[in-house]
């Protein structure tokens, strides 16, 4: 850590968080298809209400922490500040321990409140009490992922990020059958058969807190590894001017505040579509089950939807250590080229994502949750699927927006696009009655909207006008290839084999289509293949294959 990095360092680091983020993904996946099994749609639908909450306190406690930490570390770091690096970690420490504790009591001590006033859930109160400690695991967990990113090292984040849904994963689907018996015996003591979802729904939660604190340990211990070089390096740092704690918390503040509203601006319209989704879906005669039930369906959505926007997190939470050395050092040609190249990987991913989730939706859910009816997840699918391309877009250049020092410009964006998202779901839910529809269709709006506002101010910033060939037409002309052959091959399979297989057999193909396709176009180079992680690798094998020239 700490050593200069080539002009592609981003893209490996981004690619092992990525890889990282995807493992995790996949795990995801994988245990949410027993998990939904035991809780239902409608346990499923109370722990998105429960975990919708508490995504928004961990926005607010802890979301913008990796970045802002890895932002002013690398700062630092770059001017060969180690004392002062070593402080902003210290200050970042104590800041998130304070205000995580007291969001975390808040959310605790009014999870009526916020699940039944808020929500009109109110069987979600049980799963947002066990969350509520999880705020200051995580708090301080992203203060050390922070650290070792503007140090350059994605490592700690992606072994401690994989480390945390194994347990996750494991904890959730013990304690969800454990409490969903216990919940079915309060249940029918209180003649209530919604007991048992909910509980189910809270043993489900309790997978975060036990993940959570493993992956904490595990990011300590390393620190701890780290201890005594770290110590040479302070030791031998001859800085003269060390900033006080009093300054470093002031830059911390004002570095954190405009993260946490645009994230919170950017990640509030959750909160908000459930809440308006309930309100006025009860307004028009539907019971919180048929609710919940529905609200587990867009769980699912939303499990895979963020899959592919992994890697614009990852690449985001990379790029920006060297983009600010780039723009401190007034390097425009280096700040344009990185982002160009994080924009072009980012879209290799979430194109063919959307076109995939597009064509045979119905065939993916079923291979995952094959023994619930998947046609509600399947149709949101259809809708709001391109939303992947939008939204990948917008949250690696929020990143770059942010590492560039233009802080409000995410927020200001994503405020005008969460009043056009509302005023669409609101138009759509009382005037239209596309009751869950409605939700992914102005998802589609807002995502739009953030990355037409984000291109404008990233092109006022710093003269950035994003190539669009190579970018997005043709990955786009490969999708489109790759996903009519699918859509055939998934269909014609599934006369003569099980669905299953059929489907399995679709994917592989595709994803092998789409790379085939990609290649014949001329829309990956050789020397873009090499900066990706093991790419003289795979470059070696395109050429053996003779795919690549």
């Amino acid at each position: 850590m700490g050593k200069k990095k080539n002009g592609n360092e981003f893209l490996v680091q981004g690619g092992i968080l990525a890889a990282a983020g995807m493992i995790s993904r996949i795990i995801g996946m994988i245990y949410r298809i027993p998990l939904l099994n035991i809780m239902g749609t409608t346990g499923q639908g109370f722990y998105e209400v429960a975990y919708q909450i508490y995504s928004i306190a961990l926005i607010l406690t802890s979301y913008s922490m990796p970045l802002a930490v890895s932002k002013l570390v690398s700062a630092r770091l770059s001017k060969n500040q180690e004392k002062n690096a070593f402080r902003i970690f210290k200050s970042a420490l104590l800041l998130t321990l304070v205000v995580s504790g007291v969001v975390s009591l808040i959310i605790f001590f009014g999870a009526d409140v916020l699940a039944g006033g808020v929500m009109k859930m109110s069987m979600s109160a049980y799963a947002l009490r066990v969350l509520a400690p999880g705020l200051v695991i995580v708090s301080v967990m992203g203060v050390l992922r922070g650290f070792f990113q503007g140090r350059g090292s994605m490592v700690p984040t992606a072994v401690s990020q994989i480390l945390e849904q194994v347990v996750h994963a494991i904890v959730s689907i013990i304690g969800a059958y454990i409490l969903l018996q216990y919940g079915k015996t309060v249940g029918s003591e209180q003649r209530d058969d919604l007991y048992g979802p909910a509980f189910s729904a809270a043993g489900a939660t309790l997978g975060v807190i036990a993940g959570g604190l493993i992956a904490l340990i595990f990011l300590v211990l390393i620190f701890y590894a780290y201890r005594g070089k770290l110590r040479n390096k302070i030791r031998r740092d001859k800085t003269v001017e060390v900033e006080s704690f009093g300054f470093i918390f002031k830059v911390l503040i004002l570095t954190i505040a405009p993260v946490i509203l645009s994230s919170t601006v950017y990640n509030i319209q959750n909160v908000i579509d459930s809440a308006m989704f309930s309100s006025i879906m009860s307004a028009q005669g539907f019971s919180e089950e048929h609710c919940a039930d529905l609200l587990g369906s867009l769980g699912q959505y939303y499990t895979l939807f963020n899959v592919p926007l992994f890697m614009a997190n990852a690449l985001g939470s990379s790029i920006v250590p060297p983009l600010v050395r780039a723009y401190e050092n007034g390097n425009r040609e280096q700040v344009h080229q990185k982002i160009e190249m994080a924009m072009r990987v980012t879209m290799l991913i979430a194109v063919p994502s959307a076109v995939a989730f597009i064509v045979i939706p119905k065939p993916m859910l079923d291979l995952i949750w094959g023994s619930i009816d998947n046609t509600v997840a399947a149709n949101l699918f259809r809708i709001g699927a391109i939303s992947i391309i939008f939204y990948a877009a917008s949250t690696l250049t929020n990143a770059v927006l942010q590492g560039v020092n233009k802080m409000m410009s995410p927020v200001k964006n994503a405020a005008t696009s969460l009043v056009i998202h509302v005023v669409s779901l609101f138009i759509m839910l009382v005037f239209f009655h596309w009751s869950i529809y409605a939700v992914v269709a102005s998802k589609v709006i807002f995502g739009l909207a953030m990355c037409i506002l984000n291109s404008h101010d990233l092109r006022e910033a710093v003269g950035y006008v994003q190539e669009k060939k190579r970018t997005f037409v043709y990955p786009a002309v490969a999708a489109v290839i790759m996903g009519v052959v699918v859509f055939v091959l998934q269909f014609v399979l599934a006369l003569v084999i099980s669905d299953a297989v059929a489907t399995v057999i679709s994917i592989v193909a595709g994803v092998c289509i789409y790379a085939v396709s990609l290649l014949a176009i001329g829309g990956l180079t050789e020397a873009e293949i090499l900066a990706l992680p093991k790419g003289a690798k795979i470059a070696a094998v395109l050429q053996k294959a003779h795919l690549l020239k």
